[in-house]
């Protein structure tokens, strides 16, 4: 037996994904929806999405919706064109798309209700040698403990940047939340995340293992920077 415990996080709340890669016209039906959510943002970004170049995320199941994250490129650098005379070339922005697409799993295993979610960002692997782990990450939920305690529940994507990696774990303050092997260099996590209310405000790390359970690589969804 053991005592009820002061700090009672929800722990491996996530389905773990029950379908391989998307391929053939389920993957179609994903790039559809997910080049429509980020048709809005091409203007500011500088160019849409490249369809050919999005990669999938293992999907991972909560809340009765199963999502399946992915990322890609604009079709061309951001800001592009010649430039004007007398004027340097600049360096080209690699803008990245980001996002997922989320569905509700039939008892006859058909997905319905297709909803996507995307934005972008100008800040990538290619820019930051030093990072170990590109991470991506959107807000799904809401975790409500006793008073205004609780946090978001998260959902995590990343890309190991590191040899050897076979597993990722979600951790809050040392506790486990989730875990996912890595596969086909990918991985997809869901925990809770920015938990108020039990001291200090507490944001996840992930880290990456290597077959030998040791840690490769640790990455925080907190950047200090924000």
């Amino acid at each position: 037996m053991s005592p009820p415990i002061a700090r009672p996080f929800p722990c491996f709340i996530a389905d773990a994904p029950q379908e391989g890669r998307p391929y053939g016209q389920w993957a179609k039906r994903l790039e559809e929806e997910f080049a429509k959510a980020c048709e809005p943002h091409a203007g500011e970004a500088g160019a849409p999405l490249d369809p050919e170049t999005i990669r999938w995320f293992p999907e991972r199941g909560w809340g009765g919706r199963v999502y399946v994250p992915g990322a890609g490129r604009a079709t061309e650098p951001s800001g592009g064109g010649e430039p004007e005379e007398g004027e340097r070339a600049s360096d080209p922005v690699l803008v990245e798309y980001f996002g997922h697409v989320s569905f509700v799993r039939s008892e006859d295993g058909e997905p319905g209700d297709l909803r996507a979610s995307a934005d972008f960002t100008g800040v990538t692997a290619e820019d930051n040698p030093q990072w170990k782990i590109d991470l991506s990450d959107d807000v799904i939920g809401a975790w409500r403990a006793e008073a205004d305690r609780g946090g978001d529940i998260t959902l995590v994507w990343g890309l190991p940047l590191v040899r050897g990696a076979v597993a990722a774990t979600a951790e809050l303050d040392g506790e486990v939340l989730d875990q996912a092997p890595v596969q086909d260099g990918r991985f997809t996590l869901i925990a809770v995340d920015a938990v108020r209310g039990f001291g200090d405000e507490l944001y996840l790390e992930v880290r990456l293992w290597d077959r030998t359970l040791r840690q490769i690589a640790t990455e925080s969804l907190y950047d200090e920077a924000d």
